[in-house]
């Protein structure tokens, strides 16, 4: 008798049910398809071509299929490069008249060509030929060292003036004010540029995010150098006017000025006053350390992207399908809000990744993520307490996490305490213990949401294989298994071809059978595979229960490990909230069992292990920095004099951070670093003229005063126009810390500078106060 498949079973095309990933945009089905350059293609050119190729395949779609961009990074990156050229051009021009109004036009336009024009387009060279591409952090590096540039060229255009104004030759003053701080000037550069290597050295993410800086940071300053002994003074001899030797002569002073003889009476004080100079300043600098108690800290800033994600997470062992459904609630939601331009929904996992900072989420039936994109920046910072609001009080089925783009590497919970225990813990004791660690945040005001990331507790059907009775029916466990899967899953027993297309064909149970499946499985026909009857289930097993299990295990270093995961309110710092719970995750250490550990994750072990990843960079530019400073001064005293002088720049830090509220985070402490550096070169050049004034034949306590006055203009210019130069910094969220940090502390630090040192040098050679 010949039977057909249609007489037995209902036959039926259609997609893997459940499906794996799910995808809509603004509500209706969609594909998305992620396209990535190839190394050392520009992502610019990429997005023009593929803009013009899609324009060419939707004039052929079908009608009702649109194509729609979710993110375009040739948009994005041309939109950042442009802003950041206005802001390379307005650094610039700020420079260029800072120097105009402080030494004329001739001058000016002297440091500026040789310091700034020159250098910013050989360095453009010097970048392709590096394969080092135009970017937040290349760009950005240009205006951070833009201050540095013009400082070797000052120095140097600084000397000839004043040879010049005294009368001396415009040649002979431009190869003397050239070679005499040569080699000065040389060294302190490479100090500067081995101010940056420690982050080109770290081999965390964030090292790699941040290297261009010291490569193009390095390529800037020693061009600079290169460019102010050898162009610069031609230059001078070019441009520079013949002495007016009616008004010039040997015996004149240039520093006779009501600003010098100011600055060399408050010179002579405060030698004078040594002691307690330096007292006063050692009770500033324990001040401000207490000070950055106040001062949040933070990995990486957010992004100024006009997007927004939206993380849904459903009790673990919810369907897809149910998900989805949930979901379109907030879609609707975010839909009919005016701000809102588009809605992206991604079910089953994480998109591709179409950012780097952020890590796409693993696969997880219960999980579901919103990619909204909104019209402008501040209708961004509306959103996102409106739609935390609104979700709080509609969708209490699930946990919605509200996060914005970060703009280096970032974390999806911003605060996290790992609880772990041996290779063989007891889940029960490590879930335990990680719900007592997330009722500790849930009592924090400061925490916005937590969970653990083991998730919920699921059921499972636990059939309990009865051997003796399945062996009598020959029976086993892999019979049991083909039996179950049938039923539910599907078992797949062939192929279906279609053109080139192969198509599993599954055979199960009927959806009614399928649903009915748990409070039924007793009566599901098990075949032996040594025979063609059936028994039931029932008949070999003992019983069947339903049970809890924990579907998700997780491990860290080996170690079964559970962690809290939280995150604070918008706005506020991680470091804020840690702190917060410390000390109640301290008192519950203390129920931990032997072996037990706890570790703090999140941005707190981001941030720390880049700092840490500093330090393999920080002990040879230290050692390289300390070499070439004994080796200019040949002599121990003057690099202790810049070193003890470094510390007291973290006032000014201190200052500028608590006055404009940034947070100390990854890019202020590169900040500080460049800070340094800059300290250590103006240090170096003021104690180099205290030699040559020395050799001069005048006596160490008049030395040091006239060298700090010769010294004044260069570096009061010097700082001027770092200072002011990073003014366009402070528009952009990545760099304002750091630009804070550098304004702040280097204009503390030219007091310092012009200040500290030398009497820090009375100290140490025990100078005589003037009779």
């Amino acid at each position: 008798e010949l039977i057909r498949i249609k007489d037995i079973a209902n036959v039926r095309r259609g997609y893997t049910e459940p499906p794996a990933t799910m995808m809509r945009y603004d509500g209706q089905p969609a594909l998305g398809i992620s396209v990535s350059n190839v190394a050392g293609t520009n992502a610019v050119t990429l997005g023009e071509n593929l803009q013009k190729r899609l324009a060419e395949i939707e004039a052929s779609l079908p009608v009702g299929i649109e194509i729609h961009k979710i993110s375009w990074q040739s948009d994005l990156v041309t939109e950042s490069i442009n802003a950041f050229m206005i802001n390379l051009i307005e650094a610039v021009v700020i420079v260029m008249g800072v120097l105009w109004i402080a030494m004329g036009f001739r001058v000016a336009s002297i440091v500026g060509i040789c310091g700034l024009v020159f250098t910013i387009i050989i360095s453009f060279l010097f970048m392709y030929l590096w394969k080092i591409d135009l970017q937040r952090m290349s760009l950005g590096a240009l205006i951070v060292a833009m201050g540095m540039m013009v400082d070797n060229a000052i120095v140097v255009v600084d000397g000839i003036m004043i040879r010049v104004n005294r009368g001396m030759d415009r040649a002979k003053a431009a190869v003397e004010a050239a070679n005499e701080p040569a080699w000065p000037l040389l060294g302190a550069t490479l100090i500067a540029v081995m101010a940056f290597y420690p982050i080109y050295a770290s081999e965390e993410s964030a090292g790699e995010y941040c290297a261009s800086l010291f490569q193009v940071v390095a390529i800037a300053l020693l061009l600079s150098w290169v460019l102010c002994v050898t162009i610069t003074p031609l230059m001078c001899i070019w441009l520079l006017p013949k002495p007016d030797k009616s008004k010039s002569s040997d015996d004149s002073d240039p520093y006779g000025g009501k600003m010098y003889a100011a600055f060399r009476d408050l010179l002579k004080r405060a030698i004078r006053f040594r002691w307690p100079v330096v007292a006063g300043l050692c009770m500033l600098l324990v001040l401000s350390g207490f000070a950055f108690k106040y001062i949040d800290s933070t990995f990486f800033p957010d992004s100024a992207r006009l997007q927004v994600m939206i993380d849904y997470w459903a009790p673990e062992g919810t369907r897809i399908q149910t998900v989805s459904e949930d979901m379109r609630a907030i879609e609707n939601k975010l839909l009919n809000d005016p701000k809102v331009e588009s809605v992206s929904t991604i079910l089953g996992q994480g998109p591709p990744r179409f950012y780097l900072p952020v890590d796409p989420e693993k696969p997880y039936q219960s999980y579901g993520q919103l990619i909204v994109n909104v019209k402008s920046f501040a209708e961004l910072n509306e959103l996102i307490p409106e739609i935390n609001i609104w979700m709080a009080e509609n969708v209490p089925q699930a946990l919605t996490i509200v996060r914005r783009y970060g703009l280096g590497p970032s974390e999806s919970w911003k605060v996290e305490a790992r609880i772990s225990g041996p290779s063989i813990a007891d889940e029960t004791k490590l879930r335990e213990l990680g719900e007592k660690g997330v009722a500790i945040f849930k009592a924090e005001p400061a925490a916005l949401m937590s969970r653990t990331n083991w998730r919920q507790q699921t059921k499972k059907v636990v059939i309990d294989y009865n051997q003796h009775r399945a062996r009598w029916s020959g029976v086993s466990r892999k019979d049991i298994g083909h039996a179950t899967k049938r039923a539910y899953d599907g078992s797949v027993v062939g192929q279906y071809r279609e053109k080139d297309k192969l198509y599993p064909i599954l055979v199960r149970h009927t959806d009614d059978q399928r649903k009915e499946f748990a409070g039924a499985i007793g009566m599901l026909q098990v075949q032996p595979a040594t025979s063609i009857e059936t028994v039931p289930l029932a008949q070999v097993a003992s019983s069947t229960d339903v049970e809890w299990e924990d579907p998700i295990i997780w491990r860290f270093n080996r170690r079964r490990t559970i962690t809290v995961e939280a995150n604070p309110f918008d706005g506020m710092p991680a470091s804020a909230l840690r702190d917060s719970v410390l000390a109640n995750f301290q008192t519950l250490r203390k129920e931990f069992p032997l072996e037990y550990r706890l570790d703090w994750g999140g941005e707190y072990e981001s941030s720390r292990d880049a700092q840490q990843s500093l330090i393999p960079g920080i002990v040879p530019a230290l050692m390289i920095a300390a070499l070439l400073v004994v080796g200019l001064f040949n002599a121990f005293r003057p690099p202790l004099i810049i070193a003890l002088v470094i510390p007291f720049a973290m006032i000014g830090v201190a200052i500028g951070l608590l006055v404009t509220g940034q947070p100390l985070g990854f890019l202020a402490l590169l900040g500080v670093m460049s800070l340094g550096g800059m300290m250590v070169k103006n240090g170096i050049v003021l104690l180099d003229q205290v030699n040559i004034e020395k050799a001069s034949g005048k006596n160490d306590y008049q030395a040091v005063i006239d060298a700090a006055v010769s010294r004044l203009r260069p570096v009061l210019l010097a700082a001027g126009t770092t200072v002011l130069g990073v003014i366009p910094l402070l528009q952009d969220v990545f760099w304002v810390a750091m630009a804070v940090t550098i304004m702040f502390g280097l204009a503390f630090g030219t007091v310092l500078t012009m200040v500290v040192v030398p009497v820090l040098y009375a100290i140490l050679f025990r100078l005589r106060n003037e009779p």
